[in-house]
């Protein structure tokens, strides 16, 4: 059945969330900062590979522009993002899922406990699921019935989701909402898309996506906060520069 990949994603991350909370409280601040700097380096780690991956793709491609699409999207899609507000934006939406998750009795606890924790964690996890190379394939294929590549991802996700959820708290599992839109919208638009998503494509949104991922491990390690939100709209325009020099 085509989606069913995205909801054993959005599953994953749901029993990983709740798993992560339920640790998550036994640990003091000592050993909740060692795991920032864990997650943090981690995410690093993927990004870096998101990138290599990306740029071996276009070079294996035959690419010379892999590098100029790389820093042109970064900056055209900083400044749409800029002019846009597309970290408010995400944070005003992390902060309205609070409010609303403040009025369930069995979300209330976990939600007021620190605001700006959970609205961080929204925005880290919804960038982290939501970009890369095998959210774009994997909806990509679930939209055409074969799902395989998104119950691997689900199953990453997951246990990302309870490294995560254990430091950042229950806006790991706010991250379903993007997960929803991005994926349920790929695999429902699978056959129009198709055509488009090119491996030039691809791996200038995977560059790129992993740049993004790049700067949220800085974020977690407490290296630099970087408005990556606002860098968002780089992926698009990634995909657009791609079709065209990739």
């Amino acid at each position: 059945m085509p989606g069913i990949g995205v909801l054993a994603n959005v599953a994953t991350v749901l029993v990983g969330t709740a798993i992560g909370l339920a640790f998550g409280r036994f640990i003091t601040e000592r050993f909740r900062q060692i795991a920032f700097y864990a997650l943090g380096l981690s995410t690093f780690s993927i990004g870096a590979m998101m990138v290599v991956g990306g740029l071996i793709k276009a070079d294996a491609a035959g690419s010379k522009y892999a590098v100029l699409v790389l820093v042109g999207s970064l900056v055209i899609g900083g400044l749409l993002g800029e002019a846009i507000g597309v970290e408010a934006a995400l944070e005003r939406f992390g902060h309205w899922l609070r409010s609303v998750a403040v009025r369930i009795p069995f979300l209330k606890a976990a939600a007021g406990e620190n605001e700006h924790q959970m609205v961080e964690g929204f925005v880290v996890t919804s960038l982290l699921f939501c970009v890369g190379t095998m959210t774009i394939l994997g909806s990509l294929q679930d939209g055409m019935g074969h799902p395989e590549i998104l119950y691997l991802k689900a199953l990453l996700d997951g246990v990302a989701s309870i490294a995560l959820a254990s430091a950042l708290g229950i806006g790991v599992g706010f991250s379903i909402v993007p997960i929803i839109v991005v994926q349920g919208g790929i695999a429902l638009g699978a056959n129009a898309l198709q055509p488009f998503l090119t491996i030039g494509v691809i791996s200038a949104m995977s560059m790129v996506g992993g740049t993004l991922i790049l700067a949220i491990g800085l974020d977690l390690m407490g290296i630099k906060r970087l408005p990556v939100g606002n860098l968002m709209p780089a992926v698009i325009v990634a995909g657009v520069l791609g079709a065209f020099f990739m």
